[in-house]
């Protein structure tokens, strides 16, 4: 693709349509990142970018974006709303719904504080995967977007997806050309760690998948930067499951949890291969994990599954 031209023509276009002030709903990705970026261009400070700290963020999030909006010129507000979205999904175990009800919590939250800032519109990072996934009339549903199927049929803010019609690889290629930090960063999904946690949510559970996440991270990239890997994974990532198992700590009898180790190579996100990590990667993954979380950890588990027939996140 021509990403300057596009650039040029999604600049343009929003000008034209947007006559007043927008908040954009910005996550640090690279998708909401690049949405900002071009509504930015186009509006300047008419726009405020808006991200929302849900308590469903990776370790050490929060403190790593608010630096890196710094840099990239935009007027920004940060909303620290993990009390609201716990309290949302009290008694949620089953995924859809959690995807849905995390939606609506984000646009009670974007339309309180376009409010403020007296705006009418809202900018998306969502591209085509998000609402093909999220399904429609002749498609069906195979995960709820929650920036798709959780918006409310009665959202009184107008919607601006400068980037509905890309795909991942295309939204890089326009990040690179705007020379966006984040252009490569391995995709996270909006509902955050809320998805890779299964079935009901508790605020330790967060904890322990917060720790098991940031440890996944570290080792492949510390195995990639040591040159033991060829490349990094598309994404990878840690779920916890809820399946426990008999485990030995020290000589006494465990019954803890299962932490899944996932990795995929991808282009678009439609399809992915699991990726063939080093077992040594592997191992120090398994060992740091268990010796971090202790007795509430007692196995560690690798997912080889493709997509199709899984998808990429658990849930």
């Amino acid at each position: 693709m021509d990403a300057r031209k596009f650039v040029e023509e999604q600049v343009r276009d929003i000008s034209a349509r947007v006559g007043g002030r927008a908040i954009v709903a910005l996550s640090g990705g690279v998708d909401s990142t690049v949405a900002a970026a071009i509504v930015n261009r186009a509006i300047g400070d008419r726009l405020l970018a808006v991200y929302v700290d849900t308590g469903f963020m990776r370790k050490g999030e929060t403190e790593r974006l608010e630096s890196m909006f710094g840099r990239l010129g935009l007027n920004y507000r940060i909303v620290h709303a993990s009390d609201l979205f716990f309290d949302s999904l009290e008694g949620v175990a089953d995924a859809e719904k959690k995807r849905v009800a995390i939606g609506r919590k984000f646009i009670e939250i974007f339309e309180e504080e376009a409010g403020a800032f007296q705006a009418e519109y809202l900018v998306q990072g969502t591209i085509a995967p998000d609402w093909i996934e999220s399904g429609g009339t002749l498609r069906d549903r195979i995960k709820s977007h929650h920036n798709v199927a959780g918006l409310p049929e009665n959202m009184k803010l107008k919607l601006i997806e400068p980037l509905r019609d890309l795909y991942k690889d295309e939204v890089r290629t326009v990040a690179r050309h705007l020379a966006i930090e984040v252009s490569e960063r391995q995709p996270f999904p909006g509902p955050g760690l809320a998805v890779r946690v299964l079935g009901g949510l508790t605020r330790e559970d967060v904890e322990i998948e917060r720790e098991a996440c940031a440890i996944v991270e570290e080792e492949i990239e510390k195995a990639y930067a040591e040159r033991r890997m060829d490349a990094l994974p598309w994404q990878y990532f840690s779920v916890l499951i809820p399946v426990r198992s008999v485990g030995v700590q020290g000589d006494v009898r465990a019954f803890g949890r299962t932490i899944v180790v996932r990795a995929v190579l991808s282009k678009d996100a439609m399809t992915a291969r699991f990726a063939d990590l080093p077992h040594d990667v592997l191992e120090n993954i398994a060992t740091r994990i268990t010796n971090k979380l202790g007795s509430s950890i007692t196995r560690v588990v690798y997912d080889i599954t493709n997509k199709p027939p899984a998808t990429i996140e658990w849930e």
